[in-house]
């Protein structure tokens, strides 16, 4: 049995309710979110394992979410559409979709494909030099030890070390972790990445998290 968590993106309250039966009953966690909004807050506050996406939602298409998740994460999305065309299957997969079942479907499919995209998922590990990031898991370790991160540390440096080498700027951080939610005048971004860095420190990755002057920050690649 599992115990991982899929997000389930769906307006419709009758196919919502039916999935996340099923899902419950294979031994996952599961939350339901019914709009775009929503989809986005959940997967940014939660950390689901995988989600699947319906695309017609009440306040957008579905595709916005892939969209906007695909800038900061690259945990597994399984979309479920009614259009059996090869033209939008090819273009959900080219905006980063994972997979894609089209309605209706057997929830043995749907179960045989939510277990490949895990497995796939257990070995997406990013390394940089002795730092280890599992996105599976939400750890990070250095030379084994493990870094004691809250969810939005463990986002941030999920972020930089994705593009080792590239500088982030705060607008940047902002909008790939919070959505673009944080006043520009706040500083919540530098007190988490000084934690961060404290955090590093703690466990000898000293000079690895780098901070541009008047620009913003990167990990040395």
């Amino acid at each position: 049995m599992s115990s991982q968590h899929i997000l389930i993106v769906e307006d419709d309250p009758d196919i919502a309710r039916l999935l996340e039966l099923d899902l419950e009953g294979a031994g996952y966690q599961v939350s339901v979110a019914s709009s775009v909004m929503t989809g986005l807050i959940q997967a940014r506050e939660h950390a689901p394992a995988l989600i699947l996406l319906d695309l017609g939602l009440p306040d957008g298409d579905g595709r916005e979410v892939l969209v906007r998740l695909r800038r900061s994460s690259e945990l597994p999305v399984i979309v479920l559409t009614a259009r059996d065309v090869v033209g939008e299957k090819v273009e959900l997969l080219e905006l980063g979709a994972d997979d894609y079942v089209v309605k209706p479907f057997q929830i043995e499919e749907l179960l045989a494909r939510i277990a490949v995209q895990l497995r796939q998922q257990a070995d997406d590990t990013v390394l940089l030099g002795e730092l280890a990031l599992h996105p599976q898991q939400r750890l990070l370790s250095f030379r084994g030890r493990e870094l004691p991160l809250s969810p939005k540390e463990f986002e941030l440096i999920q972020v930089l070390m994705r593009q080792p080498g590239k500088v982030f700027s705060r607008a940047e951080l902002n909008q790939d972790v919070w959505g673009g939610q944080l006043p520009r005048e706040s500083n919540v971004i530098d007190v988490h990445l000084a934690n961060l860095r404290a955090k590093l420190r703690d466990v000898q990755a000293y000079g690895l998290l780098r901070t541009v002057r008047g620009y913003g920050y990167a990990l040395r690649a």
